[in-house]
């Protein structure tokens, strides 16, 4: 799990091989090995196995450029940094890559409290933007937290907050839980 970028300071889109293109490698580890224990542990035991890297992270984590940083009951916490690879055209994370980020958080939140063999999915997902995510803000937290688990449903809500603890986006979302 690495990523390199290189920055020779150019947004246009001109070719490779003029001085301005960034170029960002990203790599992940074989998700396999963690597919594989997934049906094995509870929800709560994969997701700190990851956290502890025992078990690799999933692969959209790479690519994203977001960590797992705590599990508890009910409740993660993902970190990032905005990065200028996520941008829109004009100038500022994409409301995309802000939803994913919300919905993984609050999809591990409902994951830590699955039983063994259990699992999710996300039925429906809302984002409200506060703030705009933008280089140079610092590292951000993004909080995922269950508001209800019930047998078939599960209520969570996310919020990305900054450095300097304003709340740059909240999200909600259902998830359908799976046997």
């Amino acid at each position: 799990m690495s990523e390199m970028v290189t920055s020779n300071g150019n947004n246009s889109g001109e070719s490779a091989d003029t001085p301005n293109v960034r170029t960002r490698t990203t790599q992940w580890d074989d998700p396999a090995p963690g597919l594989a224990a997934a049906p094995t542990m509870s929800g709560i035991a994969y997701l700190r196995a990851i956290l502890r890297g025992e078990l690799p992270r999933p692969p959209i984590a790479s690519l994203m450029g977001f960590e797992l940083a705590e599990v508890d009951e009910g409740r993660v916490v993902f970190t990032f940094e905005p990065g200028e690879y996520l941008y829109n055209p004009i100038g500022m994370v994409h409301g995309g890559a802000t939803a994913t980020i919300l919905d993984s958080a609050m999809g591990c939140a409902v994951q830590t409290l699955t039983p063994t063999g259990g699992g999710y999915t996300t039925l429906e997902l809302k984002v409200n933007y506060v703030r705009q995510l933008v280089v140079g803000l610092g590292v951000m937290r993004c909080e995922g937290r269950v508001i209800n688990m019930g047998r078939r449903v599960a209520l969570a809500e996310g919020r990305i907050i900054g450095p300097d603890g304003k709340l740059y986006a909240h999200a909600t979302t259902t998830c359908l839980i799976l046997k």
